[in-house]
C-alpha cells in the first residue's frame, strides 16, 4: 500500500516540478521598430506578421517600452548591460570599430548564463566581436 503512494506522489512530484523548468526566452530588439509595426493585436494591420503575432499571443509581451537612445549601439548596450550609455559613450560603433563594452561587463548574457540558460546573440553586424558568453549564432 505505502509503494502505490509513493509511486503516485512521484507521479504527481514530475508534474509539479515541470511547473518549475525555466521558461525559454527570446528577446526581439530592432531599430525603429514600435508596437504598430506588427499585426500583433491589430487584424487590420497593414503589413501581417503572422509568425511575430504567433510568438506574442504565446508569451508576455511589453507594448511600453523605451530605448536609451535613438541610435542603434547605445540603445543596445543599455540593453545588454543595464547601464545608461551616457556614462561611457555616446555614438555608433562601426563594422570594423572597437566595442564599448569592458571585460567585467555585467551583461544580460552573464545573468541567464547564471541562471543555468544557454545564450545567443546574432543578426547585428557592429557586435561580431563582442565578448559575452554566448553561442554565436551566424
Amino acid at each position: 500500500m505505502k509503494l502505490k503512494y509513493f509511486i503516485l506522489l512521484l507521479a504527481f512530484s514530475s508534474n509539479l516540478f515541470s511547473v518549475f523548468e525555466k521558461p525559454n526566452i527570446v528577446i526581439l530588439y530592432a531599430d525603429d521598430m514600435g508596437v504598430a509595426d506588427v499585426s500583433y493585436g491589430d487584424p487590420e494591420a497593414k503589413i501581417q506578421t503572422p509568425h511575430l503575432d504567433r510568438l506574442a499571443s504565446q508569451g508576455i509581451t511589453f507594448t511600453d517600452g523605451h530605448s536609451s537612445s535613438g541610435i542603434c549601439t547605445p540603445s543596445r548596450f543599455a540593453l545588454l548591460t543595464g547601464q545608461h550609455h551616457w556614462r561611457r559613450f555616446h555614438g555608433i560603433v562601426g563594422a570594423f570599430g572597437g566595442t564599448v563594452f569592458e571585460p567585467d561587463d555585467f551583461t544580460i548574457a552573464k545573468m541567464f548564463k547564471h541562471k543555468g540558460y544557454t545564450t545567443g546573440c546574432f543578426g547585428t553586424v557592429s557586435y561580431t566581436h563582442l565578448t559575452l558568453p554566448t553561442k554565436r549564432i551566424v
